[in-house]
């Protein structure tokens, strides 16, 4: 534990300024030169985890290969290192409580009153410190969630005072995370509220050692050194993080403001090799020069919020790079898709990914979106409900089972060829119940899938509580609707594909949470590529016929 080096990062002035992007930024640098590090996050929320969370008030719920529910800024940190995370990467004050309430029911406090200080805050540093005392890690990134002067997290920036003072300055340092407002009827830059901001957390016990702020102008040197002297850090340690075309530019601007530097300096770790991101930079070359474009319709219940889908955008992002294309993601609301305003809505693309989702709300566009792309060749991709949805298809309209429906959406379906799992039927909580987390699959050769990942046994992470039911499996494949991968020990289907189409394939999993930007996702590529033949087909169709 001595070894491993402590970096806290904390917000003030407004929410959503990018601390995880910040985190997962001065990770990478610090991994390109060589250390070992992880990232959490510290979610200051009541609830136990996100997975009962509305995915309009906190958008996606991510998960790790050991089944936990986290924030979706873990799907970031992986993006960014190329490294899994797990149950101890995210915390919640709902766990902390829960965790404490356990041990004061089992006696482990001898009876003495249970309080905030020391309590709930020796929680939280145990917390803070599992990850360090493992052995696997040089240092360990902790992000705090919210702003701070907030209410809920003012047990975290007290466990964060206590800690920074017992593993002392050269192994533990504060970056805080501001906004320099731009007020354009004055022409000028405001420091007031990063200064406000600073004097909180001083008052809360902890000096800030490295300012980060973000801004939509350069910083000048004169307004550095002011912040320097009035937040009372070294001007080398304010950090410009001025606004970026696409997240995956900010590791090569903190590198610019050598965030990494500063760090490594007050961690007194060495510095000497710089960072290698030459894979990286290959990356983002292709990102930012794309040879070609397509169009993909995301066709989901949550749309409004980009972060209801965010690993699935980002899988996207890394897809395009490998095949040289921008993918232009067309969010489209399955509840508006009627059998009227189908064709406008979809047949100007070039595939289709029907999204994961829980309820009955907008199912049937869902289905009339999956019979659209079956009958037209249309390129279609079905993760998790998506999937689903393309079993009740095919069944309704190949099979001609007019009534087969999921057990989610019909309890009383005379075909439920989608049913709920036998291990779920007695369980009434919702919050971790589900089927969570990484499990194997067998691939069936010669399908699209086996030459996607080329490999025969594949893992991948699951959030569901209803799948395929295998009744009904004989039928759907005599009718052509073939399964392609299978789980091994409980013979659950996880992957459907149509042979005599370009490229139709349905997967209970959620690929998208393994994309990565050095890795990509096998099966993301595989359905971009295939958007790419379609499009140029249809492009020369056009041509022939014009």
């Amino acid at each position: 534990m001595a070894n491993t080096k402590y970096v806290f990062v904390t917000g003030g002035v407004s929410s959503s300024l990018g601390k995880g992007i910040i985190a997962a930024s001065l990770a990478k640098l610090l991994q390109a030169r060589g250390y070992r590090v992880t990232i959490q996050k510290l979610d200051p929320y009541i609830n136990v985890d996100p997975g009962t969370l509305n995915p309009y008030e906190h958008g996606e719920c991510y998960v790790t290969d050991d089944g936990a529910e986290t924030d979706l800024d873990l799907g970031h940190y992986e993006r960014f290192l190329n490294t899994s995370t797990s149950q101890a990467n995210n915390v919640t004050t709902g766990r902390i409580y829960q965790s404490v309430i356990e041990k004061e029911r089992r006696g482990e406090f001898l009876g003495k009153t249970v309080q905030v200080v020391p309590h709930i805050t020796n929680e939280i540093k145990e917390r803070i410190q599992i990850l360090g005392k493992s052995g696997n890690y040089d240092i360990v990134i902790t992000e705090i969630g919210g702003t701070v002067g907030d209410i809920e997290s003012l047990p975290y920036i007290e466990a964060v005072r206590q800690l920074k003072w017992e593993l002392g300055d050269s192994n533990a340092l504060v970056i805080h995370l501001t906004l320099i407002p731009y007020l354009s009827a004055a022409g000028e830059l405001k420091t007031k509220p990063t200064q406000h901001s600073v004097k909180t957390l001083m008052e809360s016990g902890i000096k800030a050692d490295i300012l980060v702020c973000r801004t939509e102008h350069e910083l000048s040197e004169d307004l550095r050194r002011k912040l320097a002297l009035f937040c009372n850090v070294r001007q080398e340690a304010v950090i410009q993080s001025i606004d970026a075309s696409t997240i995956y530019d900010v590791p090569n601007l903190m590198l610019e403001e050598g965030l990494d530097k500063v760090v490594l300096k007050q961690l007194v770790l060495q510095d000497e090799d710089e960072p290698n991101l030459d894979n990286w930079n290959k990356f983002l070359h292709r990102h930012k020069n794309p040879k070609d474009e397509v169009t993909i319709g995301l066709i989901g219940k949550y749309v409004e919020l980009q972060d209801s889908y965010k690993s699935i955008l980002e899988a996207f992002i890394h897809a395009g790079a490998e095949n040289e294309v921008k993918v232009n993601v067309v969010s489209i609301h399955s509840e508006y898709i009627t059998d009227t305003t189908i064709k406008k809505k979809i047949a100007h693309l070039d595939g289709i990914l029907v999204a994961p989702g829980f309820g009955e709300r907008g199912i049937e566009g869902k289905i009339k979106a999956v019979q659209f792309a079956r009958e037209n060749g249309l390129p279609f991709f079905g993760i998790c409900l998506g999937m689903q949805m393309a079993v009740i298809e095919y069944s309704r309209n190949v099979l001609g089972l007019k009534n087969a429906c999921s057990v989610e959406v019909d309890a009383h379906t005379s075909d439920p060829v989608i049913d709920i799992m036998e291990e779920q039927k007695n369980i009434t909580e919702m919050g971790g119940t589900m089927r969570l987390g990484s499990w194997d699959c067998e691939l069936v050769e010669e399908s699209k899938v086996f030459d996607a990942y080329g490999e025969k046994i594949i893992a991948e992470r699951h959030r569901h509580r209803y799948e395929y039911n295998n009744t009904y499996k004989e039928q759907l494949e005599n009718a052509g609707l073939r399964t392609t991968g299978v789980n091994p020990k409980t013979g659950l289907v996880e992957i459907i594909e149509i042979p005599d189409h370009p490229w139709f394939v349905g997967v209970q999993y959620h690929p998208e949470y393994k994309s990565t930007v050095a890795n990509p996702h096998p099966l993301f590529i595989a359905f971009v590529k295939a958007a790419v033949t379609y499009s140029k087909h249809n492009i020369s169709a056009k041509v022939s016929q014009g």
